[in-house]
């Protein structure tokens, strides 16, 4: 047991000290950057750094003579994506907190110093919006898009805050292309003699699987092509070429993968568009080979989250109790605390794995890289959001009439189910809850707080075998697409519930729709899909709260859920609950000699 848990803590271990290294270097730069430099450099408030690195600092400054050889890490663009509210630069190196980092945009105007109006090129500078790692030794930066209708273009560039060249052009360029979000190759994950690519805009029909055969794989600048052997939604699956099979992975993964398409057919040459691409190869797992030698954890979960610091602790904390031993978070572009929220996690032992996911709009395909990632470490996983919580209804030591079973009643259904080897998924029916009344968010937490619900369920979650997946890995949040010989199972409602905490308090509901991960739901402030269950009954496409609000969605008072949760989890002195958040002592008094 303890030798399991080193190895599976050591992945978040080297990936702090790969951050540290390129970090450290700067902040030694910082520290030791001569008087007469050319450029000024900012304070580097303390607060907003790790402890990690006022430590280096702390000891880099007892070093004594300066180190004037130490340089910030070049800041190499290799892509640049175009999306509705940012520009994402993909960097090739590991980078500090965005604090220290500029945006440059280029601009061209006219002077009228002299009769032939001379052009001189104009630069714009905006801080970073954020950093974050991509993939094992790569970084995504976002920057804001400049003013509209302004002179600069938006293809930005990077520079450490406050660092210039002479011409007072960015630190580290390269011959990067602006792409447009809306068609681009964006990811491509080797799966045995295969590559997953994933591609935005291909307009393949939603929830169903394509016909593969206008579809090839280029791989690498010499453009070996294969055919696809699969597509839907935004997934296309190629063979390897022979060359990629046989090469030693170091030599091929990184390699540009594109996708061709098309045109024509019959007797005339069908033409074909390469979609332009930023994906290089990528193995699935790069823990995979060690882990494979373990036991796979038997129940796993996957979900994708945008800003959901304040609800990750409940629902990790409550699904653990119930069994569920490993975590995949793909964050989508968070700017909240959830990265630390995960870490803290992580650290008390919960096996979470974060995940940065920037492409926006795209939770099917997060969730089809996610089985990718889970099926060498997991027998099992759910897919769910955070607002959704597995309910059993079962007795219970006090209650006996509620019906939750103890401590891993999840993980025990899931094994009771894995005995037929024919069932491959298991789908939950979700009851959709309301405000209750309330106008503030719980401080109990969800489970606590919310106890009125609407009278019938609506959709489904699905708990699925992650071996049995279709080849094409289609599918539509709520389940998966099974391979030919599998089959589902509908828990019945005196089974298995999964708790939708949909409606919330006006607040934390207006941030959650505001933006949303799916691909194929609507933004609610469009005038499209009306009738929709993914837009709240009745609230139209204004963010304006209904004098109403607190008490819509309310049919049913239902309270099991919450008093299971407060006679097994609450500690029995205090009535706290494990994720509610316990302040620290105050520092000791400090004594002056």
């Amino acid at each position: 047991m303890d030798s399991d848990h080193h190895r599976r803590k050591r992945s978040p271990i080297l990936s702090r000290r790969k951050l540290l290294l390129p970090c450290l270097s700067f902040f030694a730069f910082l520290v030791f950057v001569s008087p007469d430099c050319s450029f000024p450099l900012p304070p580097v408030p303390s607060s907003s750094l790790p402890s990690s690195f006022s430590t280096s600092r702390s000891l880099l400054q007892r070093l004594g003579r300066p180190d004037r050889s130490i340089r910030p890490p070049r800041l190499l663009v290799r892509d640049r994506v175009l999306f509705p509210d940012h520009v994402l630069l993909l960097v090739d190196s590991l980078l500090c907190p965005s604090h220290l980092l500029d945006c440059v945009y280029s601009g061209l105007t006219f002077s009228n110093s002299s009769e032939d109006e001379r052009r001189r090129d104009l630069v714009l500078v905006e801080a970073a919006l954020s950093v974050d790692g991509y993939g094992e030794t790569g970084s995504v930066v976002r920057c804001p898009l400049p003013t509209p209708n302004s002179s600069f273009s938006p293809a930005a560039d990077l520079r450490w805050r406050g660092g210039r060249d002479q011409d007072g052009r960015p630190s580290g360029v390269a011959d990067a292309v602006l792409h447009n979000w809306e068609k681009l190759v964006y990811e491509a994950v080797v799966d045995g003699d295969t590559a997953v690519v994933f591609v935005k805009g291909l307009n393949l029909r939603p929830h169903r699987r394509s016909d593969p055969s206008p579809f090839t794989c280029h791989f690498g600048l010499k453009g070996e092509m294969t055919k696809a052997v699969s597509a839907a939604q935004e997934v296309i699956r190629c063979l390897l070429p022979r060359s990629v099979r046989e090469a030693n992975p170091a030599e091929t993964l990184g390699d540009r993968v594109m996708i061709g398409v098309s045109h024509g057919s019959g007797r005339r040459a069908p033409v074909r568009d390469l979609i332009p691409s930023v994906a290089r190869l990528v193995v699935s797992n790069r823990y995979s080979q060690e882990r494979i030698l373990r036991r796979k954890n038997r129940l796993c979960a996957c979900t994708m989250v945008w800003n959901q610091a304040q609800f990750l602790r409940e629902w990790i904390l409550y699904h653990a109790w119930l069994g569920i031993e490993r975590w995949f978070i793909y964050d989508n572009n968070s700017d909240d605390s959830t990265g630390e929220v995960i870490e803290e996690l992580d650290s008390r032992g919960y096996n979470i794995t974060r995940h940065s996911w920037p492409w926006i709009k795209t939770q099917e395909a997060g969730f089809s890289h996610c089985s990718l990632r889970a099926r060498e470490e997991c027998e099992w996983v759910g897919f769910f959001d955070v607002d959704e919580f597995f309910y059993l209804p079962y007795p219970t030591r006090n209650h006996k009439t509620l019906g939750i079973p103890g401590r891993g009643s999840l993980k025990s259904m899931v094994a009771n189910i894995s005995s037929s080897r024919k069932v491959a998924e298991i789908r939950t029916s979700c009851h959709s809850f309301g405000p209750s009344g309330l106008t503030a968010r719980p401080p109990l937490g969800v489970t606590v707080g919310y106890t009125c619900r609407m009278q019938q369920p609506e959709r489904h979650k699905s708990i699925v075998r992650t071996d049995a997946v279709d080849l094409s890995l289609l599918n539509e949040v709520h389940h998966f697409r099974l391979r030919d010989g599998y089959r589902y199972v509908n828990m019945p409602e005196s089974v298995a519930l999964v708790n939708h905490y949909k409606y919330q308090a006006w607040e934390t509901f207006r941030s959650k729709f505001f933006r949303r991960v799916s691909t194929y739901v609507a933004d609610w402030r469009e005038h499209q899909n009306a009738g929709s269950k993914d837009r709240a009954p009745g609230l139209g496409t204004e963010a304006i709260e209904p004098a109403d609000w607190r008490l819509r969605f309310c049919e049913v008072w239902d309270t099991q859920l919450r008093d299971f949760v407060m006679d097994n989890l609450a500690e029995p002195s205090t009535r706290t609950l494990p994720w509610q958040m316990i302040p620290p002592p105050p520092p000791p008094p400090v004594v002056v000699v």
